[in-house]
């Protein structure tokens, strides 16, 4: 069930997408902070551990599975970015999701 608090969410994507294109260069983010902006709303501490939404550290879904829902949402449960993010930022995060390790080690 979505709450209120996912209305915003586009919003700080297209916030997120506005500064990441802004004066550090066209196309330059950081995809931390990206994710911290657009997806730490619900996947806690980067996406190592479960909030409102699952814990994406080590997730079984594939590279192809995370971009799309990234993209479309998951009706009910996650909303969908695609609007949001363009490709380049959803590769970003997927690499993103990729590489999280547990806090503290490299």
């Amino acid at each position: 069930m979505q709450s209120g608090a996912h209305a915003s969410q586009p919003q700080a994507a297209n916030a997120a997408a506005a500064g990441a294109s802004g004066a550090a260069g066209a196309g330059a983010f950081d995809p931390k902070e990206l994710f911290a902006t657009v997806c730490g709303w619900c996947h806690s501490s980067g996406g190592r551990e479960a909030g409102k939404g699952p814990k994406l550290m080590d997730t079984t879904l594939t590279d192809g599975e995370l971009a799309y829902r990234i993209r479309m949402g998951k009706t009910g449960q996650m909303p969908a970015f695609g609007s949001a993010l363009n490709d380049q930022q959803i590769a970003a995060v997927v690499a993103y999701i990729r590489n999280l390790k547990p806090e503290g080690t490299q």
